[in-house]
């Protein structure tokens, strides 16, 4: 393998640097990187490894590109609106690199295809937004003995980190067990800074660069964290723990399981009464309308509300029990129908007989009735 003249020419920048020279430039050519999530980090981490010449770059994706996406995926454009995000982020890709070679896959990273995807990639780099598919790359990674390059983003502060290598600890050496369900809002229920996801996934791509070709000092036993507001970095040191459950002396985790109930995404509420955003609205209009309780953040309520609720953020339910009636129907409703499930089972515990969940959130109510 070598580089063409096209190639001598577009990456001279990178050739003339000592740490990576022609040498390195080949090796980046003859490496393949899968990036999982073509989303507000797959764009920056997919942009910037076609242009500094990865010669394969593999793209995961099953979802399409909406409006909302545009603030921050900036791999996308105004006018794929609709259109696979796989396929819009390939359309972009060419246009920066046509040398890199891309492999396209339209669907959701599941147990049943992450071993077989993975075993044809060198490095595969996280760029996904919930749990049960960070779990799911974790175990995939240390099982195919594939390196993985992990960010997260949230409201104004991300991390970055470098799992799964030979004598490294993987992302259950840090987190052992998943947050408990609905406490850590998503992206798309606690807001994003625009900008934040070009930071994280800049880093990680820097962080594949150097596990490429073996240059500086990788993120291996660090987590970098970033503060975009106070404009901080800090790092937290960590050890490969021999205990660990994926990648210890001892592993239990052989093989891929079942990550949605792991994570709490795939509980089932058994005996919870639901209701439509619809439906809500006929009932608010009668006599005996019900008591609407609203359990998201304070941030989040430029979203839009239900006329008429009562705002209780989720974490402050135990504490303003008096202001959640027991004599009457009581409504909760949270983004998307999640958190407020979990709040109606901590009150079913409490004696409270009377609960209904609107299903779907305020996202429900918007799209229905547009936001008041």
């Amino acid at each position: 393998m070598s580089l063409t003249q096209q190639e001598l020419d577009r990456y001279k920048r990178h050739t003339i640097l000592t740490e990576i020279g022609m040498e390195g430039q080949l090796i980046l050519k003859k490496a393949s990187v899968l990036i999982v999530g073509t989303g507000g980090l797959g764009s920056p981490i997919a942009m910037y490894l076609a242009a500094s010449g990865v010669g394969k770059l593999g793209l995961i994706d099953f979802d399409v590109v909406d409006a909302s996406n545009l603030q921050r995926q900036i791999i996308h454009k105004n006018s794929r609106i609709g259109d696979a995000k796989t396929d819009s982020a390939a359309e972009s890709l060419r246009e920066i690199n046509p040398f890199v070679e891309l492999e396209l896959y339209n669907e959701r990273l599941t147990r049943d295809n992450a071993l077989s995807i993975f075993e044809h990639y060198d490095v595969v780099c996280d760029g996904t937004d919930n749990f049960a598919t960070r779990y799911l790359v974790n175990d995939a990674c240390v099982l195919s003995q594939t390196v993985n390059v992990f960010g997260s983003i949230r409201q104004f502060e991300g991390q970055v980190s470098v799992f799964g290598t030979s004598d490294g600890p993987c992302y259950r050496c840090l987190f052992p067990e998943p947050p408990e369900p609905g406490t850590v809002p998503s992206c798309a229920e606690a807001g994003v800074l625009g900008v934040l996801p070009g930071v994280i996934g800049t880093l990680q791509a820097t962080e594949v660069i150097k596990q490429i070709t073996g240059i500086g000092e990788p993120l291996v036993g660090r987590l970098l964290n970033y503060d975009a507001l106070q404009m901080r970095f800090n790092e937290v040191k960590f050890l490969k723990d021999p205990e660990c459950p994926c990648c210890g002396e001892m592993p239990d985790i052989t093989s891929l399981g079942d990550y949605e109930t792991l994570c709490g995404t795939g509980f089932v509420f058994e005996d919870q009464k639901q209701i439509s955003a619809d439906e809500l609205s006929i009932w608010l209009q009668e006599v005996d309308r019900p008591v609407i309780i609203d359990v998201r953040e304070p941030m989040e309520l430029t979203e839009g509300c239900i006329p008429g609720s009562i705002n209780i953020p989720m974490n402050e339910v135990p504490h303003r029990l008096d202001e959640i009636p027991r004599d009457k129907p009581v409504v909760i409703y949270c983004h998307l129908g999640i958190r407020s499930l979990h709040v109606i089972n901590w009150l079913k515990n409490e004696a409270y007989t009377k609960l209904v969940n609107l299903d779907g959130g305020i996202e429900a109510w918007n799209s229905a009735h547009g936001s008041e």
